[in-house]
């Protein structure tokens, strides 16, 4: 299916934004998601089912000064 994250389109496979997490190889712990423009916390990703056409944000925090 197809979803655009972080502003750039892509083709994925998963269901869930777990899943996705998954597919795309990010450390789950230390993020910060959002589907179409609505924050999904931790305990929601696995039931967060995605469509086709859903933006999915994924943020990771950054250290520096």
């Amino acid at each position: 299916m197809k979803l655009t994250i972080n502003g750039e389109p892509q083709e994925v496979v998963s269901a869930t934004l777990a899943a996705l997490l998954d597919e795309l190889a990010y450390d789950h712990e230390f993020l910060a998601t959002a589907r179409n423009g609505d924050l999904v916390c931790a305990e929601e990703r696995s039931a967060c089912v995605l469509q086709a056409g859903d933006r999915i944000e994924i943020l990771s925090p950054m250290q520096g000064g």
